[in-house]
């Protein structure tokens, strides 16, 4: 297989699994191409490589960086913008974890404790089964945000060494 071959397997690849983890296919795809990228790239040769139209290509760059995984760059002389996808792994799965702590499991904490604090009475088999199911869901989510902030404190020997031992 050619590199230009595996570069497009990868992209594709990337994309599928951004997809299954409700991350947008594009999203995905042009992370993988700037991670794979030698150089940073231009809007323009962005959508070239993936034939995607400017308005995909800015909306998706900005999202990017949004989540702290691609940067903008100039170069001197240039009017252009370039963007770089940082590629060390362990620092995108972590800024992939923040993000998506702070977007989605910090929210649903926030109103599982409010959902806690709701009154009623301890006899009606409807409050006890509603009440349960809150406390349950938040112990569950709470051990998820221990295990994050975990994940984002730690170094990626530490972790890696940690997870293993589990498996044991």
């Amino acid at each position: 297989m050619e590199l230009a071959e595996a570069k497009q397997r990868f992209i594709e690849a990337w994309g599928k699994l951004g997809s299954e983890w409700g991350i947008n296919r594009t999203m995905a795809q042009v992370h993988a191409l700037l991670m794979v990228s030698a150089e940073p790239q231009t809007t323009e040769e962005i959508m070239e490589q993936l034939s995607i139209s400017r308005g995909n290509a800015n909306m998706t760059l900005r999202e990017l960086i949004s989540w702290g995984l691609v940067e903008k760059r100039h170069k001197a002389g240039e009017r252009k913008e370039y963007f770089y996808a940082e590629k060390d792994t362990w620092y995108i799965a972590r800024q992939v974890a923040q993000e998506r702590k702070k977007r989605e499991l910090d929210p649903i904490l926030k109103i599982l404790k409010e959902l806690g604090e709701v009154k009623g009475d301890e006899k009606d088999p409807e409050y006890k089964t509603f009440q349960t199911s809150v406390k349950d869901i938040n112990k569950l989510a709470k051990n998820v945000d221990r295990t994050l902030e975990t994940m984002l404190k730690a170094e990626e020997n530490w972790f890696w060494g940690s997870i293993f031992k589990i498996f044991k």
